[in-house]
C-alpha cells in the first residue's frame, strides 16, 4: 500500500464498473445536477433514465462493436458514452481535434459500428447528436419519482474505453481499457487528490485524453458531483466560470493551462475563495509556476503523474506528503523503478537518473493489432514509460524530460526542462519551450521559445541563462513570441516548434 494509507480510507468506489458507479450516485440523490453547461443542466435521475433510453435504441447495432465517440467535452459526449456501455458497446474516445487524414485512418483501422460526431462524416456511418438534443431530451425525465432502469449488465473484464496515445503524426497506438483497471485508476485519483460530497468540478482537458477522461467523466461521479463543463477552453472565460460557479476542484491538466488562466486579464481579482484543489497533470511542472500559482492563490498545484497505458501513478498529496518540482509519491500498490537507459534491465538507486518502469493493477494489456510496440513497452510486466527521471531518498519521483527530447549537443546531454525552468524565472515570462536543431558540428543545438510580455527581451534571457547554466546548455536561439502553439490536449506542442526552428534557422 502506498504511503501506509490503509485501504478503507481511499478505495471509495461504489461498484465493479462504471455504470455502476453511476447508478450508485444517482440513486444516492437522483436530483442532484450532474452537468451544468451552456445548453442547460441535468440532474443525476433524468441523466441515468435518458441514458437507458439511448441504449435500448442503439444496442442492436452496438453490442459487442467499437463505436466511436467524435466529439467535444458536453452531455452529448456522456450520454452517448454511458449509452453505449449500456448498450454492451465498446466506446472509442477520438480527440475532436484530430486532423482529417488521421481521422481517417485511424478511424479506418477501428472498423466501428458507428461513429458519433456533430455532423455527418463523409465514409463512415454517422449519428448526429448535440448538447441541445441531450438536454432537451433529458429534460422530459426531470423530476420523475419511478423506479430507475434495471442496473446495467456490464462486467468487469468487459472493454469501457478504447483509448489513443497522444502521437501527432501517423496513427495512433490503441488501448482497450476494462472497467476494472478503470475503477482501480478512479481509487488511485480519489487517494491522489481526496474529494468531498457535493463537489463542484470544472474540467478542461479532453474527455479523449486519459488526464480529462478521469477528471471529467469517471471521477465527478463517484461522489455525486455537479460537473460544470466550459463551452470552450478561453482562460477569461475559465476564470469567470470559476468565479461564478464557486468552482471547488480544477482539473487544470498540463502547465500550459495554469499559465494561461495566470495570464488571464481577470485573474488578479478573481474571488477563487470556493476553490480547494487543483490537480495537476499531461507534462512536468515547472518550480517557478508553482510559486506563481500558490502566491497569487494560496493554493498548490497537486502535482502528479500518468499516461495512456496507466494512470495515476504517482502525486503529490497531503497524507503522503509533497515535494516542489515532483511527480510525487507512487499510488498505493504502484512499482516505479528507475533502470539504466541502456539495457533497461539494471534497477537504479535514489538520486540516480535512468528510465522509468511503473506497474500496478490498473495498467494496460497491451496494444490492440500492435504486438511489436507492445513488446517494446510492456516488458517484464513493466510499461516502459521513455520518461527519464530519478527518485530521491524519500521516494518522490523527479521527472526529468522525454527520451526523445533530449538534445545531444557536443557529445552533452541537455535536458529541456533544465533550460525551461531557467527561462520561467524571469518576470513576465509565461511559457517556455526547448527543443533540439540539427547542427553538423554540434549534433544539435538548443533554441528556446518563449511566451512573455513585452519587457521581455531576448537578450534579458539569454543573460539569465548564462548566470543559471552550464555554458553547453544556453540556447543559440531564444524567440520571444506572444503565443505558443498547443496540441489538442493543451501540452506545448514540441514538434510545431522543432519544424518552426528548423524552418527559422535551419542551415
Amino acid at each position: 500500500m502506498g504511503a501506509g494509507v490503509q485501504e478503507q480510507a481511499w478505495k471509495i468506489t461504489r461498484g465493479e464498473t462504471l455504470c455502476a458507479v453511476l447508478e450508485h450516485s444517482a440513486a444516492t440523490d437522483p436530483q442532484r445536477v450532474f452537468i451544468k453547461c451552456e445548453a442547460g443542466s441535468i440532474s443525476y435521475g433524468a441523466f441515468v433514465r435518458l441514458v437507458d433510453v439511448l441504449a435500448k435504441k442503439w444496442q442492436a447495432s452496438v453490442e459487442g462493436r467499437d463505436v466511436c465517440l467524435f466529439l467535444p467535452n458536453g452531455p452529448a459526449f456522456l450520454a452517448v458514452y454511458f449509452a453505449v456501455l449500456r448498450a454492451g458497446g465498446r466506446p472509442a474516445l477520438v480527440n475532436i481535434g484530430t486532423p482529417p487524414d488521421n481521422f481517417i485512418r485511424l478511424v479506418t483501422a477501428l472498423d466501428p459500428a458507428q461513429v458519433f460526431a456533430q455532423q455527418p462524416i463523409e465514409g463512415f456511418a454517422t449519428q448526429s447528436i448535440s448538447d441541445a438534443d441531450v438536454v432537451a431530451q433529458a429534460a422530459e425525465f426531470e423530476g420523475l419519482d419511478t423506479p430507475f432502469p434495471a442496473p446495467a449488465t456490464a462486467q468487469p473484464e468487459d472493454v469501457c474505453a478504447i483509448l489513443f496515445t497522444g502521437g501527432t503524426t501517423g496513427v495512433p497506438k490503441r488501448i482497450n481499457h476494462r472497467h476494472a483497471a478503470i475503477i482501480a485508476a478512479m481509487d488511485r485519483m480519489e487517494w491522489g487528490w481526496p474529494t468531498q460530497a457535493q463537489e463542484i468540478w470544472l474540467s478542461v482537458a479532453p474527455f479523449t485524453h486519459v488526464y480529462g477522461y478521469l477528471m471529467g467523466v469517471t471521477n465527478p461521479m463517484i461522489r455525486g458531483a455537479t460537473l460544470v463543463i466550459p463551452p470552450r477552453f478561453q482562460p477569461d472565460l475559465i476564470v469567470d466560470m470559476l468565479v461564478r460557479e464557486r468552482v471547488t476542484v480544477f482539473g487544470g491538466g498540463p502547465p500550459a493551462i495554469y499559465q494561461a488562466l495566470m495570464a488571464a486579464k481577470g485573474f488578479g481579482t478573481a474571488d477563487l475563495s470556493a476553490l480547494r484543489s487543483c490537480p495537476g497533470g499531461g507534462a512536468p511542472f515547472p518550480v517557478a509556476l508553482h510559486e506563481a500559482w500558490q502566491a497569487a492563490t494560496g493554493l498548490t498545484i497537486a502535482e502528479g503523474y500518468g499516461m495512456t497505458e496507466m494512470a495515476p501513478i504517482s502525486a503529490n498529496t497531503v497524507h503522503s506528503g509533497s515535494a516542489r518540482g515532483s511527480a510525487g509519491q507512487p499510488c498505493p500498490d504502484v512499482d516505479i523503478e528507475i533502470v539504466d537507459l541502456e539495457t533497461g534491465e539494471r534497477v537504479l538507486g535514489a538520486g540516480q537518473s535512468g528510465e522509468i518502469r511503473v506497474r500496478g493493477p490498473h495498467i494496460m494489456r497491451g496494444y490492440e493489432d500492435n504486438p511489436k510496440e507492445t513488446a517494446a513497452t510492456l516488458r517484464h510486466g513493466f510499461v516502459y514509460t521513455g520518461d527519464i527521471g530519478m527518485r530521491d531518498a524519500d521516494g518522490f519521483l523527479f521527472i526529468t524530460d522525454r527520451k526523445k527530447d533530449v538534445i545531444f549537443f557536443k557529445g552533452f546531454n541537455v535536458f529541456p526542462r533544465e533550460v525551461e525552468e531557467a527561462l520561467l524565472r524571469v518576470a513576465g515570462v509565461q511559457q517556455a519551450c526547448v527543443v533540439g536543431l540539427k547542427d553538423e558540428r554540434a549534433g544539435e543545438v538548443v533554441v528556446a521559445f518563449v511566451m512573455a510580455d513585452a519587457s521581455v527581451t531576448p537578450d534579458l534571457l539569454d543573460g539569465q541563462c548564462r548566470e543559471q547554466l552550464t555554458a553547453y546548455k544556453v540556447p543559440e536561439h531564444i524567440c520571444v513570441e506572444r503565443e505558443l502553439p498547443l496540441t489538442p490536449n493543451g501540452k506545448l506542442d514540441r514538434l510545431q516548434l522543432r519544424d518552426l526552428a528548423a524552418r527559422t534557422f535551419g542551415r
